[in-house]
């Protein structure tokens, strides 16, 4: 692509960052503008820094936005009021909540004559691709979808949103004995409290009730309710040196049967040193989506299955067919 898209950033946590490093490995993009809630002199940028009460004046000059905020709180206030503004890209994650967000932000969109991609990263994202290609492939079969071992961007910002908690993390680990039966084709059937472990590390605010808040983590909806959670309370100190690196991963797999009784596995996996890196390089490439389906003048909400994987290269097709195909 010859044209530069140009591009701001709403949120400047571990996903913000991230995306700023992965805007220097696309040279077809250019960042405009950092956008916070907190004070733009207190937010240490390599690019310019604006408080969030100023986007609307970077109309004309933003071609998308990439929301980087959390999933509890943020996404659901500021989504489908940006992308009435600018076409925007996120990554939603709250999967039970996807289709009432979906609405909103599509209605917004339309509104304002936007594109607006949600809930892209890699789950949901790369890994809802791969469930659906299983699925229309191997019709006749079980999807299991296992993630970790890794610390959960959404699970770990729910954690911290708690009264009482200072910081916090959550590793998610799968029942490895369990992912080995479905590779073995055996199709086991599987409650969500099967599939994984929750593990959180919280630092407490002096005085804090941990009797509550270790309450209130494990009967948090869509987060730990349906799993075995345990909650560990640590000292600042600790969380820094053992549990500051972000890894994650995790693997799609459906065990289906093909002609008279065939087995047949398809398995899609990741191994990340950073999972917020990770999920803002994909973020970046639904960016250049976003940008083409706008100069196309389409509006409205899209999910990744609306999106041809074309439009997340900067290639043109006749490359992309004599390259990759």
């Amino acid at each position: 692509m010859s044209t530069t898209i140009k591009v701001g950033i709403v949120g400047y946590g571990n996903l913000g960052r991230g995306v700023e490093k992965a805007l220097k490995q696309n040279p077809d993009f250019e960042l405009r503008a950092i956008f916070s809630r907190r004070n733009p002199d207190d937010v240490a940028a390599g690019n310019g820094v604006v408080h969030i009460s100023e986007v609307e004046k970077y109309k004309g000059d933003i071609d998308v936005l990439i929301l980087c905020g959390g999933s509890a709180t943020d996404l659901p206030e500021q989504g489908p009021e940006l992308a009435a503004l600018f076409n925007t890209v996120d990554s939603f994650d709250t999967h039970a909540n996807i289709p009432g967000y979906f609405d909103k932000v599509n209605a917004a969109a339309l509104q304002g004559g936007n594109v607006s991609v949600i809930s892209t990263g890699w789950d949901p994202g790369l890994f809802s691709l791969n469930r659906l290609l299983a699925e229309a492939v191997l019709p006749e079969g079980k999807e299991y979808t296992f993630w970790g071992k890794g610390v959960s961007q959404g699970h770990s910002d729910a954690i911290r949103r708690v009264e009482g908690v200072k910081n916090g993390v959550q590793y998610t680990i799968p029942v490895e004995s369990v992912v080995e039966s479905v590779r073995k084709g055996e199709d086991p059937v599987l409650t969500t409290k099967d599939k994984h472990l929750r593990e959180c590390y919280v630092v407490v605010e002096e005085g804090a009730d941990k009797a509550k808040i270790e309450r209130e983590i494990k009967e948090m909806p869509n987060y730990f309710a349906d799993y075995v959670t345990t909650v560990n309370f640590i000292s600042e100190e600790e969380l820094k040196s053992n549990h500051s690196a972000m890894p994650h991963g995790g693997t799609v797999l459906r065990s289906g049967r093909t002609g008279e009784n065939n087995t047949q596995i398809i398995e899609f996996g990741l191994k990340l040193d950073s999972n917020p890196e990770f999920t803002a390089s994909v973020l970046v490439a639904y960016t250049r989506a976003v940008y083409k389906l706008s100069k196309d003048g389409q509006a409205g909400a899209k999910t990744v299955f609306d999106i041809p994987f074309g439009l997340l290269s900067p290639k043109s097709p006749e490359q992309l067919r004599k390259e990759l195909l």
